[in-house]
């Protein structure tokens, strides 16, 4: 089979939710030197069309739910090869964490674990962070991208807030980061009624816009 062909087995099979078969040929694929990135690509791309499968009423929750955790297999599978390619400087610095009053962290890990992938810096404060938290750390680290993660609607508010402490944080001490929000419940609506600069509703979204913001 040809590597167009090895890549469409894999996506195709993550799309029905095979575990054991994803996860051998991805270990088949990183003892034959594929490039570990994009494995990783390809396993989203199988991950986009479950979300499709979802809308179209073909998957229900349950499905959505597995996918994720084979993809954070996969993660877990090609982290320690990128982890032995990776130079000394890092692709960016950026903060994270889940806001207050919220404590759901699938997404959240997710993006996190793609983001050390990538290259990147992660500072992960964890779950039901309080807004000064955030503002208190984005000063003492300096990043360059500062990421709010929300599932639940009752979180905007949370959100909304931590915006508005961060931004006075940063002109106290004149510092400038852009705040991304991220979570399957969000729109540009969302975006605007928070404050963010920007909002994401997936991990590898949210990857490739803090590579467009840092670079």
């Amino acid at each position: 089979m040809n590597d167009a062909g090895v890549r469409a087995e894999l996506i195709t099979r993550l799309l029905n939710l095979d575990e054991e078969v994803v996860l051998t040929l991805v270990k088949q694929r990183l003892a034959a030197n594929a490039e570990p990135l994009q494995i990783i690509e390809d396993c989203h791309e199988g991950m986009r069309q479950v979300g499709l499968r979802y809308e179209q009423g073909e998957y229900f929750v349950a499905g959505l739910i597995m996918s994720g955790e084979i993809f954070r297999e996969v993660v877990e599978l090609v982290q320690p090869l990128l982890a032995s390619q990776a130079t000394a400087q890092s692709a960016g610095r950026v903060l994270m964490g889940t806001v207050q009053g919220d404590i759901h962290d699938i997404g959240k890990n997710m993006a996190a674990m793609l983001l050390e992938c990538y290259g990147f810096t992660v500072i992960d404060l964890g779950v039901d962070v309080p807004p000064a938290e955030f503002a208190a750390k984005a000063i003492e680290v300096r990043p360059d991208v500062v990421g709010l993660s929300g599932l639940i609607t009752s979180s905007f508010e949370a959100m909304k807030q931590t915006v508005s402490v961060l931004r006075a944080e940063a002109q106290k001490y004149q510092r400038a980061f852009p705040v991304v929000i991220g979570g399957a419940m969000l729109d540009e609506q969302v975006c605007r009624y928070v404050g963010a600069d920007y909002w994401v509703a997936n991990a590898m979204d949210g990857v490739r816009l803090c590579q467009r913001l840092i670079a």
